[in-house]
């Protein structure tokens, strides 16, 4: 994951603790240029072997996750939070919550972005979310899996 996000130059920050990591974010910007199109090709050529070892099942189930996702997030320039995450024994200390606040104040500092969307699997973050302004967008269900698409809307 993080050889696909140098490779396409997302945001990836990171929480380190005695130098381990111990939080992190993945986040697609906005402002995609044609080199990184490019890159985005050979990253593919990249892939191909993992492909062929996913099942059709699971590789219909992640295309069917990207298309639910993807059409529910705003037509305007924003990010996209790919991934957060913080090891289990590290949770509940607000690392998440500086990764978070950390994204949203990236956001505010950028002229064209609109604001932050994501997806997440897990209900208790839809709450989380909200307390950061985020509103929730779309429910969707996919092989009995909730899916909760979010958006967070800077303000002008």
């Amino acid at each position: 994951m993080f050889d696909k996000s140098f490779l396409l130059h997302e945001e990836v920050w990171g929480y380190f603790e005695n130098e381990s990591l111990i939080g992190t974010y993945v986040v697609e910007k906005p402002h995609a240029s044609k080199l990184q199109n490019m890159k985005g090709i050979l990253l593919i050529v990249r892939m191909i072997p993992l492909f062929f070892q996913l099942s059709g099942q699971t590789l219909h189930l992640l295309n069917s996750y990207m298309r639910v996702t993807r059409s529910s997030a705003p037509l305007f320039t924003h990010h996209y939070l790919i991934m957060i995450g913080v090891s289990p024994e590290e949770q509940g200390k607000g690392i998440g919550k500086s990764l978070l606040q950390h994204l949203i104040n990236t956001v505010k500092a950028d002229k064209k972005s609109q604001g932050i969307a994501l997806d997440t699997e897990n209900k208790e973050n839809v709450d989380l979310y909200r307390r950061f302004g985020f509103t929730l967008s779309r429910e969707a269900q996919m092989d009995n899996m909730p899916v909760y698409c979010m958006f967070y809307q800077k303000e002008s």
